[in-house]
């Protein structure tokens, strides 16, 4: 059983990731482009946002691992053979909820306390690239900004850009003076002040023009340094700015000594959809038994289609009842834990008629009126009636 389970919940959850991760790696190759950042950057915010990902991953990964596992013991009839020998399906269940404990825990780290300070990176991320603290890197070939005051061409970067060659630079000075400056090779050099670099230049020519000179003065040297101020960015925020970025602890604490009643109601909210979210897989071994043993002589997969309908579907009503929790309409208690009362009576009561009712089977019904309508379409299908007529 343990092994039937592994495969396909690790299956499930590779893929699950890696479909969430495409959706949102050309919108972030898109906002990162937009924004003058280096490439690199997506990767990182990719990172920090697979705890996100899992935290919906583990429970679809879990649910259709333990599914798979039943639907394949019994459309190979091992099912009634294991029923046969006196093994009820609540002893078949022990492995089940051994791997549920396992997941939940994990779940619950991941949600609890990874994911807010990873989401707290993210939105870091998102800030240095929107105020160009990641932008202002030097693109070679391209004129790049360094404040607002000075331009930058750099024609040829070498050893990761130690080696700079084909230089020009042009400064200006808020009393008139500009600077403008050509140099066959350069270097940055780091300085006592961490908002100060030099720019050491090797055999080039200056230029130096003030309103009171009447030509500019041209200078050719062999070795030049010129002092470059660093771009002053504004700081990221604090961690919290948002419920999503509080574990578990802190949101607990924010429920109760919030300063407004509007924060209290908002971490509440937080605190329950990530308890309530987690709570749930211990109702997805039974979902997946009642789900995943077909009716006798069928093969339908409508199982496990409706498994996965059914856990996005309580995530989205989960995730709407804490919306309306958070602006104080409904308790969060009430908005997050009453469907989860009905989510879980529905999977004990499909779950008693599997296993305690005889021949009781939950989505029979389901499963004989998406066979017939599956036997009407075909026979209207063009290629289908050719075969008849012939």
């Amino acid at each position: 059983m343990a092994r039937l389970i592994a495969v396909p919940l690790l299956s499930t959850l590779l893929i699950a990731v890696m479909l969430f991760v495409l959706d949102r790696m050309l919108g972030l190759f898109n906002f990162v482009a937009t924004q003058g950042g280096p490439i690199s950057v997506v990767w990182r915010m990719l990172a920090n946002l697979l705890p996100e990902y899992l935290g919906l991953g583990i429970p679809i990964g879990l649910m259709l691992g333990i599914l798979l596992a039943f639907r394949r013991l019994a459309t190979s009839s091992e099912l009634d053979v294991l029923r046969g020998v006196g093994m009820s399906y609540n002893r078949l269940l022990r492995v089940p909820y051994m791997y549920t404990m396992a997941l939940a825990l994990l779940n619950l780290a991941i949600v609890g306390y990874v994911q807010p300070i990873a989401r707290y990176y993210y939105e870091g991320l998102r800030f240095e690239l929107r105020t160009g603290a990641l932008g202002a890197s030097i693109k070679v070939g391209e004129f790049t900004q360094l404040g607002d005051r000075m331009t930058l061409r750099i024609e040829e970067s070498k050893d990761k850009g130690r080696e700079l060659s084909g230089i020009f630079v042009h400064a200006q000075s808020q009393n008139g003076d500009w600077l403008g400056v050509t140099a066959e090779r350069g270097k940055f050099l780091a300085t006592d002040d961490p908002n100060v670099i030099i720019f050491r230049l090797a055999n080039g020519t200056l230029i130096h023009n003030r309103p009171e000179f009447k030509t500019p003065r041209v200078l050719t040297f062999s070795s030049h340094d010129l002092p470059i101020n660093l771009p002053k960015f504004e700081s990221f925020r604090v961690r919290g700015g948002r419920n999503l970025e509080y574990t578990l602890p802190e949101l607990a604490r924010q429920g109760q000594r919030g300063a407004t009643l509007e924060q209290r109601e908002g971490s509440r909210s937080e605190f329950h959809f990530r308890l309530a979210e987690v709570a749930s897989m211990f109702l997805l071994p039974l979902l997946a038994l009642a789900l995943g043993v077909p009716p006798k002589r069928s093969t339908s997969a409508l199982g496990v289609f409706l498994s996965i309908v059914m856990i996005v579907t309580y995530h989205k009503v989960n995730q709407y009842a804490a919306d309306v929790g958070e602006l104080g309409r409904i308790d969060p208690i009430v908005a997050l834990w009453v469907p989860f009362t009905i989510f879980a009576g529905l999977v004990l009561w499909m779950y008693y008629t599997i296993a305690y009712v005889p021949g009781g089977q939950p989505i029979g019904a389901l499963e004989r009126v998406f066979s017939k309508s599956f036997k009407a379409i075909a026979k209207r299908m063009p290629g289908r009636r050719k075969a008849s007529v012939a």
